[in-house]
């Protein structure tokens, strides 16, 4: 099979040159680094994501965490529950919203936190040593931040939009309107004056 210009057989995108298949592998390799560092029994990378970003975030609720992780909120909402299971985290009722409850840390869960961060951070060293060059590395995580933050951006505004509000109906036309008082016609007076004189000349 011929290969076209792009270097793709039969007009199909190289996985090479793809994006979306570029990060995902590069987040499987990410996912391979902490399972080294952490072991089997460890805290998962989603759970240290929930737990770092309720600390960062006094007052959270479940929807500011699917917000700010960008775990979908089905999945989110059974994490939230096996980690209160699990003595991670906890509810109370939200000081900002009467209808939603906050999830913090519990003692347990700072502590799991605070054990897991210098870990997190060594899996961060390795995956960026895997490219070459300080000024790269830094590129990377730079893009890494902007697609992050279109994402953020684009959910907030979504979340923000206000609602259409319906235009006020127009109001009713009087049942007998005035009739404005028809305009006499240009010149008429004179035409019928003119008539008159030419039947009495007749």
């Amino acid at each position: 099979m011929a290969k076209t210009k792009s270097g793709a057989k039969g007009g199909i995108a190289a996985l090479d040159r793809s994006p979306s298949h570029l990060l995902h592998r590069a987040l499987q390799r990410a996912l391979d680094l902490y399972a080294e560092e952490f072991g089997e029994a460890a805290i998962t990378q989603r759970q240290f994501a929930v737990l770092a970003a309720a600390e960062a975030n006094a007052g959270a609720t479940q929807a500011d965490l699917v917000r700010i992780t960008g775990i979908d909120r089905s999945t989110l909402a059974d994490m939230a529950r096996r980690m209160i299971e699990k003595n991670l985290l906890e509810r109370e009722r939200s000081t900002l919203d009467a209808r939603a409850n906050a999830v913090r840390l519990t003692d347990a869960g700072h502590a799991a936190l605070v054990e897991a961060s210098p870990r997190m951070a060594a899996v961060d060293a390795r995956v960026l040593k895997l490219i070459s060059g300080g000024g790269r590395r830094s590129a990377f995580v730079s893009l890494l931040q902007d697609l992050v933050k279109k994402d953020l951006d684009k959910k907030s505004g979504a979340e923000k939009k206000p609602a259409k509000v319906a235009k006020p109906a127009k109001a009713a036309k009087a049942e007998n309107p005035a009739k404005p008082h028809p305009k006499p016609p240009k010149g008429g007076g004179k035409a019928k004056a003119a008539k008159k004189a030419k039947k009495k000349v007749a």
